[in-house]
């Protein structure tokens, strides 16, 4: 077997479960999970619609590369979208079955472990962060370098400290905004140092922006293509942009996403994806045609979350230390504000005492640079109801107040 696969750590979700084990949850408390970012919103009825009038076409083998109209089409959401000239939709654009595959896939495509002069080539992405991003770096034979999260950039992560012999061997850098699990969306300043390093170092960044469409601002969150045009780089040089429908338009089983930006690097990719089986099916390029051409669902399922998290913001900002994010649907709180416990220590006790469940912040980064930046924080994802939503911030409040009278 692959050496590479002894590299992998447990999933988060899989380390929770450890967590709790041996601990039973208080029964008189409906068991509420805010753990798994996995959209609860109904899936809307267009996209339905659009899946079941195409069930044609199931006999044949589908292109990799996907039919032109599905490709057309994301290049009209992307103009739109981001106020930019439309992206050439043969060369420029590209479907994948869901942003996870193609994060990690991506990976495979771009790093050659050839190249290690300076040392084996280095995957760097932020800290905490989305495991596809470590896991894609240890199976491509790199190895992968956390950039921690800053506090300071409302949890961006800090780049300004990476030393330049770890630069001179990065191959590929994952961005991640707005990022999970802190809500941080990068500014136009960020991506111009990012687009000059690299220039200087001639890496591939991979920006993940499948939280793109849920903000709670009246201004859109910044996207990495837009920032490039913005600073002249017209042809996106060694800059790939991967987003999905799972979060926009709430259908995370159709697995329907898209990579876009350097024809180069869309050009190989699509030769790799031949080889690798990525083709989509052809009911659910239909039905991505449907989501993607339309807007107002995603304009009602950002008023759900906007309506959400201006109630639960307050209510857990009295007992923890925890913002409005700039986008996506996290909650990043810290837990000791009033207290002294762990985030491991508050989850088991949340979980015990009231049955809610959050996701520790220690559990989503690794130890680096002396520090795990996910210490001593949750990450809530309120992908429920409003009312569910509620329910388990009135949970949280009242073990975060019952710890305080004890201590």
């Amino acid at each position: 077997m692959n050496p590479n696969l002894e590299k992998l750590q447990a999933y988060p979700f899989e380390k929770l479960k450890r967590l709790f084990a041996g601990i039973t949850p208080n029964s008189n408390c409906s068991p509420i999970s805010l753990g798994l970012g996995e959209p609860k919103h109904a899936t809307p009825q267009l996209i339905k619609d659009a899946l079941v009038a195409n069930l044609n076409g199931l006999a044949n083998y589908p292109s990799t590369n996907g039919i032109e109209g599905l490709r057309v089409a994301i290049s009209h959401w992307l103009a739109q979208r981001y106020d930019i000239p439309a992206l050439d939709a043969g060369s420029q654009i590209l479907p994948v079955n869901g942003s996870r595959e193609a994060l990690f896939s991506l990976a495979q495509a771009v790093i050659d472990p050839s190249k290690n002069s300076h040392g084996a080539p280095i995957v760097m992405c932020p800290n905490p962060f989305y495991q596809i991003y470590e896991g894609a770096a240890y199976l491509a034979g790199a190895e992968p370098y956390f950039a921690n999260a800053n506090p300071a950039k409302n949890f961006a992560p800090d780049f300004s400290q990476i030393p330049e012999a770890i630069w001179q061997r990065t191959q590929l850098l994952y961005v991640c905004s707005p990022g999970n699990p802190t809500g941080a969306v990068l500014t136009l300043n960020d991506w111009k140092e990012l687009f000059e390093l690299s220039d200087r170092y001639n890496f591939v960044i991979a920006a993940d922006e499948c939280y793109s469409e849920i903000y709670f601002g009246d201004t859109a969150p910044l996207g990495s293509l837009a920032a490039a045009r913005a600073l002249g780089r017209n042809d996106y040089p060694r800059l790939i942009t991967l987003s999905s429908l799972s979060k926009r338009s709430n259908v995370p089983g159709m697995r329907s996403g898209f990579v876009a930006g350097d024809a180069n690097i869309i050009k190989q990719f699509l030769l790799y994806r031949t080889y690798h089986g990525g083709a989509m099916s052809p009911s659910i390029q239909a039905a991505s045609i449907a989501a993607w051409n339309d807007e107002q669902h995603v304009i009602e399922n950002r008023a759900l979350y906007v309506k959400k998290f201006s109630q639960v913001t307050p209510v857990l900002q009295e007992v923890l230390d925890v913002a409005l994010p700039d986008a996506a649907f996290y909650l990043w709180a810290g837990v000791d504000k009033h207290i002294q416990i762990s985030d491991t220590e508050f989850a088991q006790g949340l979980y015990r005492d009231y049955n809610v469940t959050v996701l520790p912040g220690s559990l989503l980064a690794r130890d680096a640079h002396g520090i795990n930046p996910g210490s001593n924080r949750i990450r809530m994802a309120l992908v429920a109801e409003v009312e569910e939503c509620m329910e388990a911030a009135q949970r949280i409040a009242a073990y975060t107040r019952q710890l305080m009278q004890a201590q």
